[in-house]
């Protein structure tokens, strides 16, 4: 007869299990949900039922956790809970979990036309290899971390187009009890952020010159061997905003005013999609497709157009 195990056991032999099958990055951001939240609640029991599930879920809620993280942690509860039903260590029934209707909708920050126009003017006058970065986002909306990766290799201007191949983020690794950070430097979230962006005419005319002379190994954010971070560009990019005396928004605010600006352009959704690397279409059509009451008037008046 197999011997039940606690949690915090099954999750040590999940981990050497999981190892071998996901990326660095996603493996640190398990192991860091299990260490911040599942093992201080579940790590001493044998059995997980659902009532205590949805007692955890209530907690988080009322810790500040928004449901997309208590989300993510549950799909790591559920994994570790699989693997343990699998090996017989312990039982495991699907949960179904409730949580309270959320009435605020979505609100995703963007710059306005006018404020986009003078960040892209001011860079353009005051060109510097950190302001090109993000001139780029703006142009292409790539994530910060894929920014932060891009090389001068990249860049291709012959066919005037961005590989989008790479992306740096700083992960937490936890071995044998002790956390560090580590930089790490691996392929983008997806298959689908693995993508080619055409550059704009005005950028292509900026990089042009630069690609002859540089080295193609050199990230272009330091034009050096060595990258800067996303943590580090953050703060110069909050900085350049402070300067330009313009409203603070997140620095994926730039990516998030790439993609309204195509979409305020008539751009097809698949194609938005497509060059934001999105894994699917709903992602981009539930973060930026909101009709305003313009497009509305027009939808019922069309309706009773083709009703007469």
């Amino acid at each position: 007869m197999t011997t039940k195990k606690s949690f915090a056991q099954i999750v040590a032999l999940w981990k050497t299990d999981k190892k071998q099958y996901v990326k660095k990055s996603t493996f640190s951001a398990y192991v860091l949900l299990i260490e911040n939240h599942l093992l201080p609640v579940f790590g001493s029991l044998q059995e997980i039922e659902e009532q205590q599930v949805q007692k955890f879920v209530f907690q988080k809620l009322e810790q500040g956790l928004s449901q997309k993280s208590i989300k993510d942690i549950l799909i790591v509860l559920k994994m570790v809970l699989k693997f343990g039903a699998k090996n017989k260590w312990i039982s495991y029934e699907p949960f179904e979990i409730q949580y309270p209707t959320i009435r605020e909708s979505q609100h995703v920050e963007v710059l306005s036309k006018t404020h986009q126009k003078k960040v892209m003017n001011y860079i353009q006058e005051h060109f510097t290899f950190r302001n090109l970065g993000v001139y780029i986002c703006l142009s292409s909306g790539m994530r910060i971390g894929e920014i932060c990766a891009l090389t001068w290799e990249d860049i291709d201007t012959h066919n005037g187009v961005i590989h989008v191949r790479k992306t740096i983020q700083r992960i937490y690794v936890i071995e044998e009890g002790k956390r560090r950070t580590e930089l790490l430097l691996d392929t983008p979230k997806t298959k689908n952020s693995i993508r080619e962006i055409p550059m704009s005419r005005d950028l292509l005319r900026m990089l042009k010159p630069f690609k002859k002379i540089v080295n193609p190994d050199f990230f272009v954010l330091t034009n050096d061997a060595k990258p800067t971070e996303p943590r580090t560009y953050r703060s110069y990019y909050k900085n350049l905003m402070k300067h330009l005396e313009i409203p603070e928004i997140k620095f994926h605010g730039l990516r998030h005013s790439f993609a309204t600006r195509c979409i305020e352009s008539k751009c097809d959704y698949k194609t938005v999609s497509v060059l934001l690397g999105h894994s699917n279409i709903s992602t981009t059509l539930n973060l930026y497709v909101h009709p305003n009451m313009e497009q509305k008037k027009k939808a019922i008046e069309q309706m009773f157009k083709a009703l007469k």
